[in-house]
């Protein structure tokens, strides 16, 4: 991202990241999870992973373009709310989308159950 641009929460950004080996790195998108006031006043962004995998997984759930509220995804992605990263602002690429609020919504609930004490339906369409 240029200088002094700072990603918002619910966006997608473009990271690079470290394959499991520690060999090589590919760029991957990642949703914005920290919150604007955070993200204002400190130097990382917490994120949670995208994939073009579509399997299901627990406390995941898939996206199309009609998601976005800016910009779009060249196929389906599944966002994995259990796949949760602090990552240095400075090393976002770019940003290519924002998520829809009811969208963002869906990753709080995951979240929570995630977190939380209680059973509740993890896996997600």
């Amino acid at each position: 991202m240029k200088p002094g641009t700072m990603p918002n929460q619910r966006d997608i950004v473009l990271v690079p990241i470290l394959f499991t080996d520690l060999t090589s790195k590919r760029r991957r998108p990642v949703v914005v999870v920290s919150n604007n006031e955070y993200n204002h006043k400190a130097d990382d962004i917490v994120v949670v992973a995208m994939t073009s995998n579509l399997k299901a997984a627990v406390y995941s759930f898939t996206i199309t373009s009609a998601d976005l509220v800016i910009g779009s995804l060249r196929k389906p992605s599944r966002i994995r709310v259990d796949k949760v990263y602090t990552l240095a602002q400075s090393i976002v690429v770019k940003k290519f989308g924002q998520l829809r609020e009811d969208s963002f919504n869906r990753i709080r609930q995951l979240l929570s159950a995630l977190v939380g004490e209680r059973q509740e339906q993890r896996t997600q369409p």
